[in-house]
C-alpha cells in the first residue's frame, strides 16, 4: 500500500502484539518512527527515534530533524542540527480550568515526525516596544523552505505554519490527519475535518475565526501600508467568536478518526488557495494543563529535555512509513472511516494470496478474508461490528502489514 504522509504515523503492532491486546492510544502509535537508521539534513539522524510510554507519559526522542529533504533557507545563516530532545506527551491530557498557558516563544509542540512547533510570533516588534507583534509568516517567509520550515539560532529546525512536506495539505477529500501533539497532550490536526463536531456531515476545510481588520491606522505602532502592509503584525488579526470553525486557540472538541469519542484538537489553517492562514497553528493560550520540562525556561534552561525517571515500555511498529520501499503487499481500502462496509482494493503490482484479518481492540480476530489476489476488489460487512478502532493486517509470503480501520457510528 503506497503511504504518503496521510499514513505516517498510522498503528502498526509488534508480532507478538497480535496475540495481546494491541496498543492502540493515538500519543503513542501516530509518530514517525526511524527504524532503519534513515538519515536527513547533514547526514543527521531523522524523524522520531523512539518512543516510550507508561500508565500516564509517552516520551518522544528525537532529533528535530525530518526525513524530507530541507534548505536552502535565503537570507538566514543558521544551521539545523541534531537537538536530542525528549519530549513528553501525557497519555490522559485535561482541560485547564485555571489560569491558562500562555502559548509563548520556542517550542510549543511537536509534529509526528519530531520537528518543532512554533508559534504565530517572530519574536519582535515594532520599535521593540512589545504592542505590534510581528507575524513570522510575513517577516520570516522568505527564510522559508520549500517545506515552510527554518532552523532558528541554536539550529532548531521548526514550522511555524502548516508542514507542508509532512503530509498532503491538499487533500480537501479526506480528514487531514493528525500531525502533532502540543504540550498539552492535545492532538495537532491538519487542515481538513468533518463539518460537524459530531463526526458527521461532508469534509471541510478548517476556518480560523480571526479575520484581517479593515482599520488603516494603528495605535501607537505604524500607518498601515507601504513598509507595514496589513496583516505583517499579529494585532493586524481580529477574533470574532463564531466566524469560522474554530475558537480563539484555532481549536474545538470534536469526533475525529482517532479519536471517535471526541476530544479537544487543534488545526492548522489554510485559505482557499492552500496557503497558511492566520493564526496558522494554535494560538494564544493551552486548552489543556501544560506539564513541565517541554517549554523552554530562557536561554539558559532549554526545554526538551525531559529525563526518565519511571518504568516505560518502547513502542516498536512492525512497519511504519520509512520502510515502505520494501512493500511487497499493495492494496487501498476505502472509506475510512465506515459505517457499514470496508472495500480492500488489490493493486494488480501486488504479490497474491493475501490473507486479510480484522483484528479488534483484544486482539481477537473478527472478519477475514482469503486468498486475496491482485487487480480484485474485496468487501467486508462491518455492520455487526460495534464502532471503534480496528487493525487491518494483511500477510503473504512472511510480509505483514498492518493499518488502522474506524468503524464509526
Amino acid at each position: 500500500m503506497k503511504k504518503t504522509g496521510f499514513y505516517f504515523g498510522f498503528l502498526v503492532l509488534a508480532a507478538a502484539g497480535l496475540h495481546a491486546q494491541p496498543v492502540t492510544d493515538p500519543s503513542i502509535v501516530s509518530w514517525v518512527i526511524n527504524t532503519t537508521g534513515a538519515t536527513g539534513y547533514n547526514n543527521l539522524p531523522s524523524n522520531v527515534q523512539t518512543v516510550q510510554y507508561s500508565a500516564s507519559q509517552v516520551y518522544v526522542s528525537c532529533s528535530c530533524i525530518p526525513g524530507y529533504a530541507i534548505g536552502p533557507w535565503t537570507g538566514n545563516p543558521n544551521t539545523p542540527s541534531n537537538q536530542n530532545f525528549v519530549f513528553k506527551i501525557t497519555r490522559s491530557p485535561q482541560q485547564n480550568t485555571a489560569t491558562a498557558t500562555s502559548v509563548g516563544l520556542g517550542h510549543i509542540g511537536v509534529f509526528t515526525n519530531g520537528v518543532s512547533i512554533f508559534n504565530v510570533s517572530d519574536a519582535q516588534s515594532y520599535n521593540n516596544a512589545g504592542v505590534w507583534n510581528r507575524n513570522a509568516y510575513y517577516w520570516e517567509y522568505p527564510s522559508f523552505d520549500n517545506c515552510l520550515g527554518h532552523p532558528q539560532q541554536q539550529g532548531e529546525y521548526h514550522h511555524h505554519v502548516s508542514p507542508t512536506c509532512l503530509y498532503n495539505s491538499n487533500d480537501s477529500t479526506h480528514h487531514s490527519p493528525l500531525i502533532g501533539f502540543a504540550f498539552d497532550g492535545y492532538p495537532v490536526y491538519g487542515a481538513y475535518a468533518y463539518t460537524n463536531t459530531n463526526g458527521t456531515g461532508a469534509i471541510k476545510r478548517m476556518v480560523s475565526s480571526y479575520t484581517l481588520s479593515a482599520a488603516t491606522t494603528r495605535s501607537n505602532g505604524p500607518a498601515v501600508g507601504g513598509q507595514y502592509p496589513a496583516g505583517c503584525f499579529i494585532e493586524d488579526y481580529i477574533y470574532t467568536q463564531g466566524a469560522g470553525d474554530l475558537d480563539f486557540r484555532n481549536g474545538r472538541f470534536c469526533v475525529t478518526p482517532e479519536y471517535p469519542n471526541g476530544t479537544y484538537a487543534y488545526f492548522v489553517t489554510l485559505d482557499a488557495s492552500h496557503n497558511p492562514a492566520f493564526p496558522y497553528t494554535f494560538f494564544k493560550s493551552y486548552y489543556g494543563v501544560v506539564q513541565s520540562g517541554n517549554l523552554d525556561a530562557g536561554p539558559q534552561a532549554p526545554g526538551g529535555h525531559n529525563t526518565i525517571a519511571e518504568s516505560t515500555t518502547v513502542y516498536t511498529p512492525l512497519t511504519t512509513g520509512i520502510k515502505e520501499t520494501e512493500k511487497q503487499i499493495s492494496f487501498k481500502v476505502m472509506p475510512n472511516p465506515t459505517s457499514d462496509y470496508l472495500y480492500i482494493y488489490m493493486d494488480d503490482a501486488s504479490v497474491n494470496n493475501v490473507r486479510g484479518s480484522l483484528f479488534d481492540a483484544k486482539g481477537q480476530v473478527v472478519k477475514q478474508l482469503d486468498f486475496m489476489q491482485p487487480s480484485i476488489a474485496y468487501s467486508m460487512d462491518l455492520t455487526d461490528l460495534a464502532p471503534g478502532l480496528y487493525l487491518f493486517v494483511t500477510e503473504s509470503g512472511g510480509k505483514k502489514f498492518e493499518q488502522k480501520i474506524i468503524r464509526s457510528k
